[in-house]
């Protein structure tokens, strides 16, 4: 090693060197700008394997836990929902139990990972289940359609780009990035066409490109033949004299991919079919049975047009329902739907107040029914029921816009009739009256999830802390879910209230459980925080306090809602029996005072 050091040039000698060369070869037109930095000893990954990492996931949830999520957010698709949180819940806590268990577990070979394969029709909830799931957990998460992505070596997306948009998505941090999730849409779209004539690049080819990572490889975060990617690479290595690892093991990376697999019922029917002829069974027509694709085999979908090895690579199957009319009609008048949600808030961008009546809904649902798109037509329905008050109420002073099912019926009409009499009392009767029944179908929603909800906020929901939810969320846009995190949030900042008191006070009081409700509905109501109201708590009740302490000695006080409403009188309660008490001691009569001449 020392003959092998010596052999390497002085920096300055090469600078020198090559200086010279280029100066015999091209004269005065080039020269050497840039002092070249040689490193004393280059590390390169070539070789050199770098320490694994040992940082592990933090993961606790259950099956059970995620279904409950999933439930306040996704309606029907009760199978799928059981199955997707039951293998991703296992994926994540089995690596978890694994980084714990001794080394040897931790390189068992043929361990199968829990890729996913989704089947159903356009608009049933796949990408948004995945999403929920994702965000549920904390990985990353990135999404793909298989149509864009081509074999490695021809032109089109790599599907590796995925994998690296993982660590993107992760803000650069590698531990978390090799615990993500890859989502990859339309994957029924890269089954072989067996009539093809040539290279199929984007179908047999992506499946095949796609067969390492669903396993286990490494991919190289430098995209090769990438010259910014080269660049970046040398200037790192100019300034560090490093040669960085930079790639991602798949090992941990799940992969979870759907399609509509238009035509594949037809192959499982006449599967069905067959084996029913075969076996002397009576036949009747596979095609009017339902569900078929819950039926699907690997041999279906090897027929379908997929590889054998890629079928394999994707163990757990979950088969959505087509979703009815009524089924659209429940999203729709789910709290936490983000159609509605969305369409609040593009009119409270404006200042405007929106409330929808239940037949309303209802309409809008059999309109989306029509366009047999599933879920995705609930948006365009609403959209183009909404889009003519949406252009022209902000130009106007109305702040609340009551959507009834005649107003999307007869949009034009009910147009002019808000223009021309914006103040009409009947218009606001509507108004208050669908804000009465939105209040009611949140508190009854609550009441209904008040187990599930109590228990994964940590909040004990009394009948005023759901009518205050309630409230929030009629007032506000926002989901359950934020409008109980911000409730918490605040009873816990509430409690916090008592630590204070006694700190700088030296009064040690308790908050009865009512106070805190009243606590919670006055920071709601006035927007301010526990924090702020900590400042009138202590002008309403630390003189008074104080006083009672100095007459009674008494240094813990219960504080109830009835004491924060009327504190002079809670005050007042707690003095009487000592004014009481001092008003009943006898009086010394007058000839017996001091100085009476008469004494």
């Amino acid at each position: 090693m020392k003959e092998l050091n010596e052999k390497v040039p002085d920096p300055k000698e090469l600078e020198k060197e090559l200086g010279d060369f280029l100066a015999k070869k091209f004269g005065g037109s080039v020269k050497l700008a840039t002092p070249i930095v040689m490193p004393q000893s280059a590390k390169t990954d070539e070789g050199e394997k770098p320490p694994k990492s040992r940082k592990t996931i933090e993961f606790d949830l259950k099956p059970q836990d995620l279904i409950a999520h999933l439930d306040q957010y996704v309606v029907k698709q009760t199978a799928a929902k059981d199955i997707l949180a039951t293998k991703i819940c296992t994926h994540f806590n089995r690596i978890k139990h694994v980084q714990n268990a001794p080394d040897t577990l931790n390189d068992m070979v043929g361990v199968i990972k829990n890729n996913v394969l989704m089947l159903g029709p356009t608009g049933v909830g796949k990408t948004y289940l995945v999403r929920l799931i994702a965000k549920k957990i904390g990985v990353p998460f990135v999404k793909g359609d298989a149509t864009k992505f081509s074999e490695t070596g021809y032109v089109g997306g790599d599907v590796e780009d995925l994998v690296r948009d993982l660590v993107k998505e992760a803000n650069g941090d590698m531990d978390l990035a090799q615990y993500g999730i890859v989502y990859i849409d339309e994957i029924d779209k890269i089954a072989s066409s067996h009539n093809l004539i040539g290279a199929d690049v984007s179908r047999t080819g992506v499946q095949r490109a796609l067969l390492k990572p669903m396993e286990e490889t490494e991919v190289d975060l430098k995209v090769p033949h990438d010259p910014v990617s080269m660049l970046q690479e040398i200037d790192r290595f100019r300034k560090t004299g490093k040669k960085e690892k930079s790639s991602i093991n798949t090992r941990h990376i799940l992969f979870i991919m759907s399609g509509a697999f238009s035509g594949l019922d037809k192959i499982v029917s006449r599967r069905i079919a067959d084996q029913r002829i075969g076996f002397g069974a009576s036949i009747s027509n596979p095609a009017q049975e339902e569900d078929l694709l819950v039926r699907v085999k690997s041999e279906d979908l090897v027929q379908f047009g997929f590889e054998s090895e890629f079928v394999g690579r994707l163990p757990v199957r979950a088969v959505f329902e087509r979703l009815t009319e009524a089924d659209l009609a429940d999203i729709l008048k789910n709290p936490n739907n983000p159609i509605i949600l969305g369409k609040k808030l593009d009119f409270a961008a404006y200042g405007i107040d929106v409330k929808f009546q239940t037949r309303a809904l209802d309409l809008l649902a059999a309109r989306a029914y029509d366009e047999n798109t599933g879920a995705r037509g609930l948006v365009s329905a609403v959209e183009g029921a909404l889009l003519l008050f949406e252009k022209t109420l902000p130009s106007t002073g109305i702040k609340q816009l009551a959507v009834t099912r005649e107003m999307i019926e007869s949009p034009e009409q009910t147009l002019k009739m808000l223009l021309d009499n914006p103040e009409d009392e009947g218009i606001r009767r509507t108004f208050e009256a669908l804000s009465v029944q939105e209040r009611q179908r949140i508190v009854d929603y609550v009441m209904d999830n008040s187990a599930t909800f109590g228990e994964k906020y940590g909040l004990q929901l009394t009948a005023s802390r759901i009518a205050l939810a309630a409230e929030v969320y009629c007032s506000r846009v926002s989901d359950i879910g934020k409008v109980l995190k911000k409730i918490k949030a605040f009873y816990e900042e509430t409690k916090t209230i008592e630590l204070y008191f006694i700190k700088n006070h030296g009064i040690n009081i308790v908050l009865e459980e009512e106070a805190i409700d009243y606590i919670l509905e006055r920071c709601f109501a006035s927007g301010s925080t526990p924090e702020g109201y900590y400042r009138n708590l202590t002008a309403d009740f630390e003189h008074g306090l104080k006083l009672v302490r100095q007459k009674t000695g008494r240094t813990r006080f219960f504080i109830t809602r009835e004491a924060l409403e009327k504190p002079d009188s809670y005050i007042a309660d707690l003095l009487a029996p000592i004014e009481k008490k001092q008003s009943q001691l006898p009086l010394k009569p007058d000839n017996l005072l001091e100085g009476d001449p008469t004494k």
